[in-house]
Parts: structure tokens; sequence; C-alpha cells
């Protein structure tokens, strides 16, 4: 390997480097410094030493990838191989889809991995990502028996925006702007649709339709959960999209689930998902449409429903948004509450990870005030083991999930 250049930090960037933050920004380095996207440089900060990958075109210059020495292909496959291991608990549980590597959280910055059944798609978050892409693919194969392995690449404008957010969903909602390509690496074309599995249930996904592969990983033990409270209840699941938590609540023995979501084709995508799994179809209407104003009719309808779903698309993509997503987040949650039945239930999500969970139940209490209502907070969790949070990069926690009982 060729010399590396040296960056030179802050003395005030010590601390969390040495915690292990892999961030480095680029207003905190000299404004004339320039190098290639891909170039490994050495990071000193006073007697702290890391090796860290340049990205020239992100709000984040340098990614940390190590303290030792630059990233080789064997350590590549060491952090695959973790990662892998990690997950094997929902392997055992039969679970067919879920998020093998999560960047930050498995010790490769920037890099995504979704395992669907016999098939990968890897998806970067920097430009400089390209030079570890080879290494990555031979450590994908050599750990899992893959047929394919797939490419999902963004338009570069959305990276930039995305970076200081890069921790949201891969998968943008159904209402959110699409401009995700994807391409086959190596091995096969995925069959389609082709079917996975989570805790006994089956989905069709597409590995060919750029962000929308139609089933959001993140939300799998939620699904179950909301399984459990279902018996008996009606159900509004709003931002459906191909209706995931609606067949979770359906099996759980719900008397009616109403699933919305604006997106096209995503209720004969839920009809199919229903069909898929010998669900009764007839307990279930799909109304294609916008959830702000569906819910605004019911509350002129007076329709009520006894646990209503909130997964909205991520409100903010930069610090800048926060306010404006927390006021958001809060006009849903009071829209909802005017639509729930004494002592129903409210599953608020949200996956804007400039959002703190602290923050999100703010928002939840500010509209049971607006409303008058109290939320008894029955049940509260982050992300599942395939979504793991570093202790020193609070950054990587984006979904939260709540469930409160309205009184």
């Amino acid at each position: 390997m060729a010399k590396l250049a040296t960056v030179q930090l802050p003395a005030n960037l010590k601390d969390r480097l040495m915690q292990g933050h892999p961030w480095v920004y680029r207003n905190h380095l000299p404004p004339n410094l320039r190098l290639p996207s891909g170039d490994w440089v050495r990071v000193q900060c006073g007697n702290w030493k890391g090796f860290g990958l340049w990205d020239s075109q992100s709000p984040i210059a340098i990614r940390i990838f190590s303290r030792q020495e630059p990233p080789t292909p064997k350590w590549v496959r060491e952090q695959v191989q973790s990662a892998w291991d990690l997950r094997s608990p929902l392997r055992n549980q039969g679970c067919t889809a879920y998020r093998w590597l999560f960047g930050e959280g498995d010790g490769l910055p920037g890099i995504t991995v979704d395992l669907y059944d016999r098939f990968a798609v890897v998806q970067t978050y920097m430009e400089s990502a390209e030079v570890l892409l080879k290494w990555l693919i031979d450590a994908l194969q050599t750990t899992a028996p893959l047929e394919g392995i797939y490419l999902k690449t963004q338009h570069r404008l959305e990276i930039n925006e995305r970076d200081e957010t890069e921790n949201d969903r891969s998968d943008s909602q159904s209402n959110s702007r699409s401009d995700s390509k994807v391409k086959l690496i190596w091995g096969q074309p995925a069959p389609t649709p082709l079917i996975v599995e989570e805790h006994g249930l089956k989905f069709q996904v597409d590995l060919h339709a750029g962000q929308k592969t139609g089933l959001f990983l993140d939300h799998r033990e939620n699904r179950k959960f909301v399984e459990g409270l279902s018996k008996g209840r009606t159900v509004l699941n709003c931002f459906a999209y191909t209706g995931a938590f609606s067949l979770y609540a359906l099996r759980g023995g719900a008397n009616h689930v109403t699933s919305v979501d604006i997106g096209k084709g995503l209720a004969e995508a839920a009809s199919t998902n229903i069909c898929l799994n010998g669900l009764d179809d007839r307990r279930h209407t799909f109304f294609t449409g916008d959830c702000f104003n569906f819910l605004n009719t019911a509350i002129e309808q007076g329709k009520q429903f006894d646990v209503i779903i909130l997964d909205p698309p991520s409100f903010a993509k930069t610090k800048q948004n926060r306010h404006a997503a927390q006021r958001a987040y809060s006009k849903l949650n009071a829209l909802a509450l005017r639509c729930i039945s004494p002592n129903g239930l409210l599953v608020s999500a949200s996956c804007t990870s400039q959002i703190s969970p602290e923050a999100f139940k703010e928002a939840i209490a500010a509209a049971g005030g607006t409303t008058g209502h109290q939320i008894q907070i029955i049940h509260e969790i982050g992300q599942p083991i395939d979504h793991p949070v570093p202790a020193q990069f609070p950054e990587g926690r984006y979904l939260k999930f709540v469930v409160g009982r309205v009184r």
C-alpha cells in the first residue's frame, strides 16, 4: 500500500475518537485539504491514531475503520463473519430476511447489506465505498451460500442530503422520493417476486424495484408485538406500504384491519401477501390515499379504531428540519388520538434519526395535550438485533417504537 496521507484533527475531538466514534466531519478539517475519494488516510489527534476512508463528496469527510492498520480483505471478512454470527438467532427462528450488515453498527461505516433468502443487497452511502466492494463481495460469498448479490446506488444529490442521517432506513416509504438504481454485481438474478419469511409469515419482495423492496426489515419484532395486541380489535394501519403490520394483526385475530397508503399498486401487493398466507381478505380493507386526509375524514365522520398504527416516512433529512419534523409527528399523532376508541392503543413509530427517543415521546405527549388525552406507555423499543447501535455512536439509533394506551 502506498504511503498514507496523515490528517491532524483538533484536540477537542480526542475523547470522542477514543470512545470509537467513526465520523469526522469536513468542517473539522482545514478548508484547503483535498484528497481523492477512496484514499485511506492516517488520522491523528494528540496521541490517538486511527485509519479512515476519505470521501470528497460527503459532509462526513472521513469514516474511521480501524485503530491498528488500514483494512485488508481478511479484516473485511472478519467484520462480515462477526455480523453473520450475531444474526444466528434470526436464522434459528426461520427468518429469511434481515439486515446482515448495518454499517457503523457492524464496523463497516457507510455500508449496509440486506439479506433476502439467498440474495444480498449491498447499499453504500459514500462515493469512496467503491474501494471496498470487491473485498466485501468476496467476504459475503465466503460467509454464506448466496445465489446473487445486488448493489443499490442512489442519486448523488440524495446521498449528500442523507449523509448526516444515513442510519435512517435505506428504503424510503412509498410516498417518499425514490431515485435508486439496483444492479446485479455477482451471481444470478433473484426471481420476481421473491418470497421471504419472518415469524411464520410469507412476504413478496422485489429486489429489482429500486428502493421499494416491499418489506421494512427493522420492524420485524414490532410487527410481532402488534399481533399480540390485535385479537378482537379493529385496527387502522397508516402508511401501510405492502401491509406487513396488517398481516400480523389479521393473524392475531383482529376483527377488521384497514390499511392506508398513497402509493400506487400497494393495495394489490397487500392483497397478494394476505392470500399468500391464507388469511381472510374479507377482514381487510385497503384505502389508497393520503394518511393525513384519511384521518381528518375519519374525525369528521366520527369513525374510531381500537388500535392505530403510525409508521410514517422520515420527516427530516437534516438537523435544520428537526423542529418541523417534531411538529409533524405531533400533528399526526394528534389526528390519530381523535380516532381512537376509549382505552384504545396508539402504536407510533419514527425512523427519523434527527429526532431522539425523548423528543419523539415529547411529540406524542404534546399530541395528547392538544387533544385532551393521556397516553400510558406500555411498550417502548429501539432497533432489533440486526440493527445494532454502538454505545459510542448514538447517531446509529434512528428507530423509535412506542405503544401507549389512550385514556
